[in-house]
């Protein structure tokens, strides 16, 4: 088969990820004597600068990781909660029915600085110097500007001018829009970094006490105190059309903390599939497997109409059970083991038929029969059929910007000599999500968003609650054996992306480049997780290139087919290890900018 470009093989070690300088600082790290997970962090680092449209310092992360000293699958979930001061009375008094999607009512406390400071101290090998001295570099000297960066802030150049002068001071330097492929700094993020070293290096030679003080200096220091300080006397545009301050407070930082996680899985044919808990929408992935189970998708052709339909009609029935029953399991019940049951999976299974649904249909769990009825009036309420969004998504321009463009987040994968691996889906803290803090040099995320400011429902928002994220890593055994890391931006349509890769590497014996390569598919016919929640019953994008007889096909079965240009979907990357230790890597061609690399 035809691909773009090689999947990369190798014995030493594999990176990818959505820019190649991240993956190439990652392959810095492993070429130090660094292992996968110092290898991601850097990566990770390096994503902040060079792709700030889509992931900044203050977002947050969810890494699903396999350590080889351990032979234990974990889940890291540096996904911050609502501030104590966030909740549903105080933001209708404010008299907003939905968060905004921007600004900083919209945030959450930042966890993925948290996140890779625990997975450093942990698990990493090397100093926290060499892991952050990539992205001071750029930071500091400059890197080359992406032109969807510039044109990201062209389009917000009102806005920044405007509303969020802190913005502009660091996005359109001398007043003017960035230059595409010419070097652009941050040099107050870069100060920031060097100040968290510094305060880390004062704490003594000891690696994981100097990593703790950098840990101390974000969440108990001086970046906890000029959020604080910028919430409180900052009242900023967002996408209510209003200008508010922010609920975030220094105490907030101070007594969160990453954790730890058993990661939800459920076993497809041969393979075992990890994921996030139900606080993220990874179980969606696993509960359309199962659904998936009994239909015989290796008979079907990779691209065929057949395979495309009944992809994408589990997934509809698994993203309903979203809507029902996802949220942050310490503060609702969540019945997942019945959602990933094979009873369950049989009866869901039953509902797919010839021709495109059109209808939410989430499954009825004996005595969640009262929650499910609430969602389905909640959801009608706000997700009107046929709605489209052009405000704030993951990251869409806010609702006052002119041009509603999409982007979508960033994406690592890690596979060492030793046979560590990790998946991690960094987000948040666009450069469009909230107003740059001027000393520190990046904005505030909006993840708050994700929040229903409606009582009674699994994702409703309480103080201390983690928001459900789109957030999705995973990784995936064969037959025992750690075998695939993989992940993509891209919100809702995380989870879909994935599945083509992973089901057409499972039944049709494709490398990870010929599975990504293959036209790609998605359905925004569930209420979106961004504001304003909209849906579009029966909805189907698919790249053009799968030919015009199968979109003929799948318009036929009652598809309301978006087509779009071929080499336009998705952004996935993946890495593999085979059991002779044999390392692959792949990662899209799409937007000429993610890459794989490893020897």
């Amino acid at each position: 088969m035809f691909t773009t470009r090689p999947e990369i093989l190798g014995t030493f070690g594999v990176v990818t990820s959505t820019h190649w300088l991240a993956t190439a600082s990652g392959m810095a790290m492993l070429e130090k004597g660094g292992n996968a997970f110092d290898a991601c962090a850097a990566a990770a680092f390096v994503l902040q600068v060079v792709e700030p449209h889509l992931v900044g310092p203050a977002g947050d992360m969810p890494a699903v990781f396999y350590a080889a000293d351990t032979k234990k699958v974990e889940v890291l979930c540096a996904q911050g909660p609502a501030p104590q001061a966030a909740t549903i009375a105080a933001y209708k008094a404010l008299g907003l029915d939905m968060i905004p999607g921007s600004g900083l009512l919209a945030t959450v406390v930042p966890g993925a600085f948290g996140g890779w400071m625990t997975l450093l101290r942990d698990h990493g090998r090397l100093a926290l110097r060499e892991v952050l001295e990539p992205a001071i570099g750029y930071f500091e000297h400059g890197h080359p500007m992406l032109p969807r960066v510039s044109d990201s802030i062209r389009e917000l150049t009102d806005l920044f001018s405007n509303e969020w002068p802190t913005s502009g001071a660091v996005y359109l330097p001398g007043g003017n829009v960035p230059e595409a492929r010419k070097l652009f700094a941050n040099k107050a993020a870069a100060a920031t970094y060097r100040r968290i070293l510094s305060e880390a290096e004062a704490a003594g030679s000891d690696r994981q006490k100097q990593i703790q003080a950098a840990y101390d200096a974000w969440y108990k220091g001086f970046v906890a105190e000029a959020m604080d300080r910028f919430c409180r006397s900052t009242e900023a545009m967002d996408s209510s059309g209003r200008r508010n301050k922010g609920l975030l407070t220094a105490d907030d930082m101070a007594r969160w903390q990453p954790t730890y996680e058993t990661p939800a899985s459920a076993t497809y044919h041969d393979w075992e599939v990890f994921k996030i808990g139900p606080w993220g929408q990874g179980p969606a992935f696993l509960q359309t497997l199962k659904i998936l189970e009994g239909i015989d998708l290796a008979g079907m052709g990779p691209d065929s109409p057949d395979f495309v339909h009944h992809v994408v009609e589990a997934m509809k029935l698994a993203f309903a059970d979203r809507e029902a029953y996802y949220g942050d399991p310490d503060f609702v019940k969540v019945p997942l083991a019945t959602l990933l049951s094979e009873d369950y999976a049989a009866g869901r299974r039953s509902l797919i038929g010839e021709r495109a649904s059109l209808e939410l249909r989430p499954g009825i769990v004996p005595g969640f029969e009262a929650q499910v009825a609430h969602a389905l009036k909640a959801l009608g309420a706000i997700a009107q059929p046929g709605q489209t969004s052009a405000a704030v998504g993951e990251p869409t321009m806010a609702s006052m910007v002119a041009a509603g463009r999409k982007g979508d987040t960033v994406h690592i994968d890690v596979i060492d000599k030793w046979g560590n691996m990790i998946a991690a889906t960094p987000s948040g803290g666009w450069l469009q999500s909230s107003p740059v803090i001027p000393e520190l040099g990046f904005p505030l995320n909006s993840r708050a968003q994700m929040f229903w400011l409606e009582e009674g429902l699994p994702a409703s928002l309480a103080p201390g609650k983690r928001p459900r994220t789109t957030l999705t890593p995973s990784i995936a055994f064969e037959r025992g054996e750690p075998r695939l890391a993989f992940g993509t931006p891209g919100g809702d349509q995380q989870e879909q992306w994935q599945l083509g890769l992973f089901l057409r590497r499972v039944h049709h014996g494709l490398n990870l480049q010929e599975a990504i390569d293959l036209p790609l598919f998605h359905t925004q016919h569930f209420p979106s997780s961004f504001y304003p929640r909209a849906s579009r019953p029966g909805h189907l994008m698919i790249e053009e290139s799968i030919g015009t007889a199968a979109l003929s096909e799948l318009a036929r079965r009652g598809h309301a087919i978006e087509k779009a240009p071929a080499w336009t979907v998705g952004r996935l990357t993946a890495a593999e290890r085979d059991s002779d230790g044999l390392l692959r890597a792949a990662a899209t061609p799409r937007l000429m900018q993610a890459y794989a690399a490893g020897r």
